[in-house]
């Protein structure tokens, strides 16, 4: 036998019976494609896997080329490596797909309609006397391939999303070697990818913190520890901002793979941690300042629009500086003139031109730094000097004796301006003067901060809106009512929803469901499973089969990290029969007029994409009677489980007035009011109310 490494052709002589039938069975049998070729290059052994590959059977490859068998594209890459193996070269590899043989082959693709990707390796039969041949073997790459064209859009999908959170993520090697481009850090540095690769990105640290910020990273990279570090670095302009860096190295057992990180701009966090800093070391024992101070910040901490903030800042004026009165303006970037902003968050006031009192404000922005006039005499010769008419007028007129107005500052620019007025003269000393600054500094990141809140706020609002039916459907024989409230006061978006629609057939279809999570991945999820549902329910409206469709489209297009419940029903307006499936979701409420109220309890049944089998749900609903649907917020919370929410659900309704369970818009207020009452709310609350009225009555 040669000692030749390289895959040698089946060989059974010499073989006992039993070794040679394992051999054949195992060529036979194989899950991989394999087979033999002679030094011409007709195939001499095909086995079942690799004929099913190619599509044809195994007896016409037998003695025949590649060309005679496949395809132009697949016998041209066949014959190639061929030839290569057969001229010496010990290994040829690639990964394709195959189209199949002809004639009488079959399109190669899987269930997800894409072609599969083959790993073909082939290598020279050789025995003593040379090469007499070679060896084809193909393995499926598809599995692998898919996994890894996910994988690659899950990291586009993430970096996108880091983008928008205005973060830089970059990787380094097991030894701390950057060697994958960032286009983005570039982008902030101006760097070229051959100055930031290697060390290189160290180089756009500010002299001063280069060699503190190389210290830690190869401490870090040594210790295979978590690197975090504040440090400046030079931007394309020359300019200098503060970042933060953070990195974890990536360990697979007990060996470090790589680091993965994140720069972070945190310039306005800084100087407005810088800010704090002077102020407690120039302030010193002035402790009641640095009280108040930290009392002020946590006021605007909690002021989320821009309303709050004005009204925040009026209470920190009277507290905390003694004012008599506190302004705040806004300067508009397109006319770049200062705009009051008054106690109304939606109220903004051009501030008027020849005044003395919007003219201090204007100062401070104009000059970036502070107008401080401690007494008339102060005011007058600041504002002469700047030619400012109309001030001797101002100052015989008002009360006011002194005035402070200061600039707010967000990354070195100007945003607006603040002004506090006394209605005696008054001494700044230094010390308040920095406790003033750092006031400013507060309020510049409150307003900024509120300013964004309100931008995405109304956009969470109006994804939120989009995503839920403008009106339910007017049919005759029912009433229907809905309700939602947003959990949270925050932007994201959450992942209730509730729809209803008539049918062709004249019943009409209702849903209510939940997607888990918060924000645009649990928004998206809802608008693809209410979008699908609409679509199944119009070709195939039974609850079961709507189901069924959802988990197939669930299974397609979500994460297994997407748990969606909903309850879906079709209701015959006429007889009353109601026809529901329920995918994991908390059972219906149904309230009568002269029974007390049940729970629709169902063979549980799970969330979409899990189940293999809906099953279907038959009752009949009685004229006077109302069916409720309902998400988890409004029968659990922090304080109170599932199982005691719904025993609540059923005694609260049972107390309700006969007039409020016959209006389903009071119906479900009432609900909301009495599970909610004495409970924090902390998420979504979502509501959907079918009534059948009495015969008599008419139906809105």
């Amino acid at each position: 036998m040669s000692t030749e490494t390289s895959v040698p052709p089946p060989r059974m002589s010499g073989l006992d019976p039993v070794d040679a039938a394992l051999l054949e069975t195992l060529l036979r049998e194989a899950p991989i494609g394999f087979a033999f070729f002679d030094e011409s290059g007709r195939y001499q052994r095909v086995n079942r896997a690799l004929a099913a590959i190619y599509g044809v059977d195994e007896s016409r490859c037998h003695g025949r080329t590649p060309s005679d068998v496949l395809v132009s594209e697949d016998a041209a890459a066949h014959e190639a490596a061929l030839a290569a193996v057969l001229a010496g070269e010990d290994r040829v590899g690639s990964e394709r797909p195959l189209f199949g043989g002809e004639p009488g082959g079959t399109d190669d693709r899987d269930d997800t309609g894409e072609r599969r990707r083959w790993s073909m390796e082939w290598y020279p039969a050789r025995s003593d006397a040379g090469v007499h041949g070679a060896v084809l073997i193909a393995v499926d790459l598809s599995d692998r391939y898919r996994a890894e064209v996910a994988l690659g859009r899950t990291e586009e999908r993430y970096r996108s999303l880091l983008t928008a959170t205005n973060q830089v993520v970059w990787t380094a090697d097991a030894d701390g070697e950057v060697r994958e481009d960032c286009p983005e850090w570039r982008t902030v540095t101006g760097q070229t990818a051959e100055q930031y690769l290697s060390s290189g990105w160290l180089d756009a640290a500010h002299p001063d913190d280069r060699e503190q910020v190389e210290r830690a990273w190869n401490d870090a990279v040594a210790d295979r520890a978590t690197f975090d570090a504040i440090f400046r670095v030079r931007t394309q302009s020359g300019d200098f901002r503060y970042y933060r860096s953070r990195a974890v190295p990536i360990m697979r057992g007990d060996s470090l793979m790589e680091w993965v990180g994140a720069h972070s701009d945190i310039t306005t966090q800084h100087e407005a941690d810088d800010m704090r800093q002077r102020l407690t070391q120039q302030l010193g024992e002035a402790a009641l300042r640095t009280v108040r101070l930290q009392k002020a910040t946590s006021d605007l901490a909690e002021a989320l629009t821009v309303g709050e903030v004005v009204q925040a800042m009026g209470e920190i004026g009277q507290s905390a500086v003694d004012a008599d009165s506190t302004t705040l303006a806004e300067l508009d970037s397109d006319d770049m003139r200062l705009h009051l902003l008054g106690d109304d968050p939606g109220h903004r006031g051009a501030s008027r031109a020849g005044t003395a009192g919007p003219a201090t404000m204007e100062y401070a922005v104009r000059e970036c730094r502070p107008f401080i006039a401690g007494d008339p005499a102060e005011m007058r010769a600041l504002l002469e000097a700047e030619d400012e008419p109309g001030v001797p007028e101002f100052l015989r007129t008002t009360e006011e004796r002194a005035w402070v107005a200061l600039p707010l500052l967000s990354a070195g620019r100007p945003i607006g301006a603040l002004r506090f007025t006394f209605s005696a003269s008054r001494d700044v000393s230094d010390e308040e003067k920095v406790f003033l600054e750092a006031l400013a500094g507060q309020c510049a990141l409150a307003l900024e901060r509120a300013k964004l809140f309100e931008r995405e706020h109304r956009t969470a609002e109006a994804l939120q809106t989009s995503l839920l039916p403008e009106d339910l459907p007017k049919v005759k024989g029912i009433r229907m009512q809905a309700f939602y409230r947003s959990g949270t006061q925050h932007v994201q978006v959450g992942g209730d929803w509730y729809d209803a629609f008539p049918l062709p057939d004249g019943r009409v279809a209702g849903v209510l469901g939940d997607v888990m999570g918060k924000g645009i991945k649990a928004a998206t999820g809802m608008s693809r499973v209410r979008n699908a549902l609409r679509a199944l329910a119009f070709s195939m409206p039974e609850p079961a089969d709507v189901l069924t469709g959802l988990d197939r489209m669930f299974d397609a297009t979500e994460g297994v990290d997407q748990v969606t419940t909903l309850v879906y029903f079709v209701l015959d307006p006429e007889t009353g029969q109601v026809d529901l499936s329920n995918a994991g979701h908390l059972p219906p409420l149904v309230v009568t007029e002269n029974a007390g109220p049940w729970l629709l309890e169902t063979d549980p049944d799970t969330p979409l994409g899990i189940s293999s089998e809906r099953g279907h749900h038959k009752f009949f609903v009685q004229p006077g009677n109302t069916v409720v649907l309902y998400s988890d917020g409004l029968v659990e919370n922090r304080k109170r489980a599932v199982a005691s929410g719904l025993d609540e659900l059923v005694t609260v309704a049972s107390q309700a007035r006969p007039e409020v369970v016959g209006d389903p818009q009071h119906m479900l207020q009432y609900l909301v009011e009495g599970m909610l009452a004495g409970y924090e709310q902390d998420d979504d609350v979502t509501l959907l109310a079918v009534h059948l009225p009495v015969m008599d009555s008419a139906p809105e």
